[in-house]
């Protein structure tokens, strides 16, 4: 089953307003542009004001809610970007070994505090955007990957999820959550917040980090797991219709084949 998105319909110009200019700035950062450079600085306040207050921790926390279908207990588990392991809470017991995968040292402390505090044995695992997601872990090393709000940053993603199908075992599960980038509700949503708190904090043009923050649309994601994966469950918030556009996040659980 497919997912419907009607913003691809849209006229240039709305797409660029609520999407960004992508065909201007492409889909990778420009390291030496000053607005992705400061965006670089303030990402972690951005963060705390808006994903994990008020509106943004109620869309954000719908997708940890993922984490009821998927056991943890006894299994090697890897997450790609972590950030402050907010669906901790839904935990029904710990893993043996949890590796923690990030690009930003700031979000890996958090994380990696976190999981001392509460016990859980880890590993730290720093990438960076140039090696295409390369993961120190042997072929079919992990049991579960965890992947919140990561997969819509990921470019080019085909290499990302390469590396999560070397690395998970055959059965091994692949569950987590995405916004519906790409669609009218949460492009609109977001022009009325997150681009108005950029532009309040002096970034001139927020579509160009919107561009490069977010590459992939949620129905590419879906697709791309889809043809990987064997589908084992996919949810929409907050409305059930498979249309990206009526909702704000897309939660999954897909598994390994085995061969």
């Amino acid at each position: 089953m497919g997912f419907l998105r009607l913003g691809r319909y849209l006229p240039s110009a709305l797409q660029n307003a609520l999407f960004g200019d992508r065909a201007r700035h492409g889909p990778v950062a420009d390291e030496q542009d000053p607005d992705w450079q400061f965006w670089r600085k303030i990402d972690l306040e951005f963060y705390d004001q808006n994903q994990r207050e008020s509106a943004g921790a109620i869309v954000n926390a719908s997708g940890y809610r993922v984490m009821k279908k998927v056991a943890l207990g006894g299994q090697t588990v890897l997450e790609i970007g972590p950030g402050s392991l907010d669906h901790m809470t839904h935990w029904a017991a710990n893993p043996k070994l949890f590796y923690a995968v990030d690009i930003n040292l700031g979000f890996l402390d958090r994380a990696t505090e976190k999981l001392a505090q509460n016990a859980v044995d880890y590993e730290r695992v720093v990438t960076n955007a140039q090696d295409g997601g390369k993961l120190p872990l042997a072929d079919a090393s992990v049991d579960v990957v965890l992947s919140f709000y990561s997969l819509e940053h990921l470019h080019p993603l085909s290499d990302y999820l390469d590396e999560i199908d070397r690395v998970l075992k055959p059965g091994g599960r692949l569950a987590g959550a995405i916004p519906c980038e790409g669609g009218i509700g949460w492009g609109l949503g977001r022009y009325l917040t997150t681009r108005r708190w950029l532009l309040a904090k002096g970034v001139t043009d927020p579509g160009k980090i919107i561009a490069w923050e977010h590459p992939n649309f949620a129905d590419l994601i879906l697709s791309e797991l889809n043809h990987r994966f064997e589908r084992e469950y996919v949810g929409l918030w907050p409305f059930v219709l498979p249309v990206i556009d009526f909702n704000l996040i897309a939660r999954f659980v897909f598994v390994k084949p085995r061969k």
